[in-house]
C-alpha cells in the first residue's frame, strides 16, 4: 500500500469520521471508538491503534492479556503505553494490501468493542479451575462443592445479601454450568 492510498482507503471505510492530523497520521473518531493510524517517519511501517482501558484497570489481568496476545488477538495485539491499554496493529507498509488492512482495522474495532471481557473470562476460568482443584484435593464431589457454594451465598459470604432469590439462583446456575464443564478436566491441586 502506498501512503497516498491511505486517506482514500480510510474515507471509503469510515467516511466523515476520518481526520488527517498531519501528514502520515489519521484519526477516526466515532461514538463507539477512536482509532489512530500512524506511519513511521520513513513511511515504511504503519501502526493502527485504539485505546481500550486505563492501565490501572488492567494490572491484575496482565497474564490474561499476554495469553490473549498468544491465542486470541490474531494480527492485532494488546500493548501498554503511557498508562493506557491499546489494541495495536503493526505492519510493513510495502507488504500491506487493502484486504489485510481492512481485516486488521475490523479486528481492532472488535478488540475495542469487546473490551476486557475475554481476559476477564480467562481469569474467571483460571479461578474456577483452582476451586475445582482444591475441592478435589479435599475429596469433595461436584455436588458437595455446589452445596458449599450455595451455603456461602445463603450466608452472604459470597454474592450480595440484598440479592433476590432469582438472581442468586441465576448465579448458582452459572456456577453449576462452569463447574460441570470444567470438573472432568481438572486434577486435584498439588499441595
Amino acid at each position: 500500500m502506498h501512503p497516498e492510498a491511505i486517506s482514500p482507503f480510510l474515507n471509503e471505510i469510515f467516511g466523515s469520521a476520518v481526520e488527517i492530523l498531519e501528514p502520515g497520521s489519521w484519526q477516526i473518531d466515532t461514538p463507539e471508538f477512536r482509532l489512530l493510524v500512524l506511519l513511521s517517519e520513513d513511511h515504511s511501517w504503519l501502526r493502527a491503534l485504539t485505546p481500550i482501558a486505563p492501565q490501572a484497570d488492567v494490572e491484575s489481568l496482565l497474564p490474561e492479556l499476554m495469553a490473549a496476545n498468544f491465542d486470541l488477538t490474531q494480527e492485532t495485539r494488546y500493548a501498554l503505553y503511557q498508562g493506557v491499554l491499546w489494541g495495536v496493529f503493526h505492519h510493513s507498509l510495502k507488504a500491506l494490501d487493502s484486504e489485510d488492512f481492512s481485516t486488521a482495522l475490523a479486528r481492532l474495532v472488535g478488540l475495542r468493542n469487546r473490551g476486557l471481557s475475554e481476559c476477564y473470562n480467562l481469569l474467571i476460568e483460571k479461578r474456577i479451575r483452582q476451586i475445582i482443584g482444591v475441592a478435589k484435593t479435599q475429596g469433595q464431589s461436584l455436588e458437595t462443592t455446589m452445596q458449599s457454594l450455595d451455603r456461602l451465598y445463603q450466608e452472604g459470604m459470597m454474592g450480595n445479601l440484598t440479592q433476590s432469590r432469582d438472581s442468586m439462583e441465576e448465579t448458582l446456575s452459572a456456577w453449576r454450568y462452569q463447574l460441570e464443564r470444567l470438573w472432568p478436566e481438572v486434577e486435584a491441586a498439588s499441595v
